[in-house]
């Protein structure tokens, strides 16, 4: 058996060979097989990327606004001409449908384009002469070394997110990604480097929780921003901020679309087919849960499952409509949930365990699957499955299916299908979720906006990109000056004198 190629670091600019002996195997999930393996970082490793990124921060921190402008907008312009690149990469690795892969490339462009317009971002203010002679003005500063550490899920555009801003606000970067699908990472590595980014401003470093603990213990790493489950966002939350640093942790998700019998069931059955079963349900903005006011249940079950059956399951570079899972664990775990919610009572209208599928038969698959009347006790309903499982809960009433959505534990995003503005009006006002959706399936919010839930989807105050973002990677000042007149005994500044 041929040995399979070892995905590197990227430290100082350059790929380096892990030396700690451990490694993690990556898997093209749409064939069940090893593609490669990927080092997993000792304390040695950590501990060099974390000085080649500190030693990178002076000088970048000092370079011209403009000049970091001017390698960002480079940046830009590789990447959209060679995202095609990235995405094969993605869907060999993930497993996502190419035109997925795309989209992801495409949302996380959006944050490199807005940290183009950083100059203006990290504009401070001033007031004049607030006392006499006396002026106040503000400034934001780069912290230093920050760490971002992303998921499995969206392993170009999740980075892409943090370290856009973060770099061109003037801070150096460490990525530690998923080790599921590490190579996204290293290319993005490789891209920065022909943009002209300086060797040691952004850092790819792999690991499992050694590299993890690592960073939200280390010293020198000022900031830690993490996109995974709650539990594990919990956990980078508490120790990040236990040992003095600035975190933004976001978590998991149950998301729900409360349709009412006003609504377009048409679009609410397209809607709830691409949200719920695009990127195989692995985001934690899919619509996993269909809340239905009666008696629109019956009906709109029928629209989805006639949309899922003409759905095709299968490599993702065959052009089909939905890949497989990331790993054979993951899938069994989700499939796991569908008999969860059958032995709790629930109708199992649409099946996703051994679907027939346009890829290898060893590939990690599960079909779309659709949960009739999933009642709210389940663990099917209440834990986040983060797979191809879409439940309908029927309720009576709008305001019965508010109560339900705000009891739950998740606050990350919703949606209301609605053609009553004032109903939609109402919803947003009243439901305790962080992002919201009116007619919209999947309410992630453009780059200049923030993204970010409530509840157990966020730890700490701060969310992703847009303004919040770029306040999370920098510091304000506040500098109170007076300077004396030349006319009092100051410098002669050699103005010309009228006599």
């Amino acid at each position: 058996m041929s040995e399979v190629p070892v995905v590197p670091h990227w430290i100082d600019g350059a790929e380096r060979a892990g030396v700690s002996g451990r490694t993690a195997p990556v898997f093209d999930p749409a064939l069940g097989t090893v593609t490669k393996d990927v080092p997993l970082a000792d304390d040695a490793e950590i501990e060099a990327a974390v000085a080649s990124a500190k030693a990178a921060f002076p000088a970048w921190r000092d370079l011209s606004i403009a000049k970091r402008q001017s390698i960002i907008f480079t940046f830009r312009e590789l990447l959209n001409a060679r995202k095609g690149e990235l995405a094969e990469i993605l869907t060999s690795e993930h497993g996502k449908v190419l035109s997925d892969a795309l989209g992801e490339i495409t949302r996380g462009l959006e944050v490199v384009e807005f940290a183009c317009g950083i100059p203006h971002l990290l504009k401070g203010e001033y007031s004049e002469n607030v006392a006499t002679g006396v002026d106040v003005y503000s400034t934001r500063q780069a912290l230093g070394v920050v760490g971002v550490i992303s998921p499995f899920n969206f392993p170009a555009m999740v980075p892409m997110w943090f370290f856009p801003i973060a770099i061109a606000a003037g801070n150096t970067v460490i990525l530690k990604p998923s080790e599921k699908d590490p190579s996204a990472a290293i290319w993005l590595a490789r891209l920065l480097k022909e943009s002209g980014l300086p060797d040691g401003v952004f850092t790819v470093l792999h690991g499992d929780k050694v590299a993890v603990d690592g960073l939200l213990t280390h010293p020198d790493v000022k900031a830690i921003s993490f996109v995974g489950s709650t539990p594990i966002a919990r956990y980078v939350y508490e120790t990040g901020t236990r040992h003095g640093k600035r975190v933004q942790a976001l978590g998991g998700a149950k998301n729900h679309m409360l349709v009412l019998p006003d609504a377009d069931l048409d679009l609410v059955a397209d809607s709830a087919v691409n949200a719920g079963f695009g990127s195989a349900g692995e985001r934690c903005m899919a619509i996993s849960v269909v809340v239905a006011v009666e008696p629109v249940a019956d009906e709109l079950v029928g629209k989805i499952v006639a949309r899922m059956t003409a759905l095709t399951v299968g490599d993702g570079r065959r052009s089909c409509d939905m890949g497989p899972l990331i790993t054979e664990v993951h899938r069994d775990k989700v499939a796991s949930y569908i008999q969860i919610a059958a032995d709790d009572g629930a109708t199992v209208v649409v099946d996703g365990r051994g679907i027939e599928v346009d890829g290898d038969k060893n590939g990690f698959w599960l079909g779309p699957t659709l949960i009739d009347r999933l009642p709210v006790t389940s663990k099917a309903y209440t834990e986040e499955i983060f797979g191809p499982v879409l439940g309908i809960v029927r309720v009576g009433s709008y305001e019965e299916g508010v109560a339900l959505i705000n009891a739950g534990a998740f606050g990350n995003g919703t949606a209301i299908f609605t053609n009553d503005g004032g109903a939609a009006r109402r919803f947003q006002n009243e439901i305790e979720v962080g992002m919201i959706g009116i007619n919209v399936p999947i309410p992630v919010p453009v780059a200049y906006f923030s993204f970010g839930g409530w509840k157990n989807s966020l730890f700490g105050d701060t969310k992703a990109h847009g303004a919040e973002g770029v306040h999370f990677f920098t510091r304000g000042k506040a500098i109170t000056s007076r300077w004396l007149d030349p006319s009092h005994g100051g410098i002669n500044l050699g103005f010309p004198q009228n006599r």
